[in-house]
């Protein structure tokens, strides 16, 4: 009996919890476009059932049960890890995974790259000493840096130090075969609270989390119902997402006796599916990187309405794709909401514009090519 071997070389691609979330949603679409590459997952907390999003065959998962604080005393297993199973390369993400490119140049793995995807939740504009002492103290440590964003680029080369030679710069793709508009005839899932053709949907995808600041929406949403409240028959919101903040989220509507038109399910697997459902989508966050639910809004031809943190500007003009606000600003949140859902021939076209925009400049296929192209250069053993 013949055994087959794989012999494609192997990326390790290590980050802090393997979970919902969008860094994470973006590693299952690079393993599951790349397969001129073998993949394995270290999640230095845990790997949870979101594991089963990758389809890529062969793709080993390993969680280390990391504790809070440094990571020094894990070293040893994750160099021991690493020894026997001999990647190509190893790509960290953001600052918690930063330090265990030490344990991988001790492997001596040929390839070690480092991935910035948004700011730390301690430091939403970059401005914090600390992460930058972190960075740099870390950085000999990694061959090159990949930034998701040309502000998390600028970040990397003007406050932290790194030599820009040493930083790529890649924005996310996504999957317009999975994100797509609606087709004529569809029917939305049973459970979808809301009549189509009947009600106005404000949609929004995201973790519960003061980061993402769903409770802005919340009460931007609140806001306008107040300033328009014949819309109150017509427009509703869904916010797909769980986390610290949804209780909070929901308390807040029902105080506002708003509970009936909202819809706060928590998280859900058929994002793609509900997504083509919104009429508008929103992003409140207080900070970014890249979203990927913006571009997988965009993909669904949905008109966005976000906050023009991070790297957002960089995936859309206000006033071309969508509209963008300051963050921490219910009323503006509130009046660009209003401005779409008042013009919906306006919406209409900002929805289209997003959706050439994403075919054009941010599909899976460029994102994983690039990815691919740095792989490719790592020295072979």
């Amino acid at each position: 009996m013949v055994v087959s071997v794989d012999t494609r070389p192997l990326v390790v691609h290590v980050l802090h919890r393997f979970d919902t979330g969008g860094l994470e949603n973006g590693v299952v679409n690079l393993i599951n476009g790349m397969t001129a590459y073998r993949h394995a997952v270290v999640a230095l907390t845990e790997v949870t059932a979101f594991k089963e999003r990758v389809t890529a065959p062969g793709t080993q998962f390993f969680g280390l049960g990391k504790q809070p604080g440094q990571g020094f005393w894990l070293y040893p297993r994750l160099y021991r890890l690493l020894r026997e199973l001999r990647p190509t390369v190893v790509h960290t993400r953001n600052l918690g995974a930063l330090e265990f490119a030490v344990p991988a140049w001790a492997a001596r793995v040929p390839l070690r790259l480092h991935g910035e995807h948004g700011y730390d939740i301690s430091d939403p504009d970059g401005k914090a000493a600390g992460p930058r002492r972190w960075r740099r103290l870390y950085a000999p440590f990694v061959h090159g840096f990949i930034a998701l964003s040309k502000d998390l680029q600028r970040y990397l080369t003007e406050r932290v130090g790194v030599a820009p030679k040493r930083v790529h710069q890649l924005y996310n793709g996504v999957d317009t075969a999975k994100f797509a508009p609606r087709d004529p005839g569809e029917t939305p899932p049973a459970d979808w609270p809301f009549k189509p053709g009947e009600h106005l949907v404000i949609g929004a995808v995201g973790r519960m989390h003061p980061i993402k600041d769903p409770l802005n929406l919340v009460e931007a949403f609140i806001l306008l119902l107040q300033r328009a409240p014949e819309l109150a028959g017509r427009v509703r919101l869904a916010m797909l997402g769980g986390g610290v903040q949804l209780e909070a989220a929901r308390q807040r509507l029902a105080e506002a006796g708003l509970a009936e038109l909202c819809w706060l399910p928590g998280d859900r697997s058929d994002v793609a599916r509900l997504m083509r459902w919104f009429d508008i989508y929103a992003l409140p966050s207080r900070a970014e990187g890249i979203s990927n639910t913006v571009l997988e809004a965009m993909a669904c031809a949905r008109p966005i309405v976000a906050t023009a943190v991070g790297g957002t500007p960089e995936l859309l003009e206000s006033g071309q794709e969508g509209l963008l606000v300051p963050p921490a600003d219910a009323e503006a949140l509130a009046e660009a909401l209003e401005s779409l859902l008042s013009r919906p021939e306006r919406a209409a076209a900002l929805g289209q514009a997003a959706h050439r925009r994403v075919q054009e400049q941010f599909s899976l296929g460029r994102m994983v090519a690039a990815y691919q192209a740095i792989y490719d250069g790592a020295p072979r053993r």
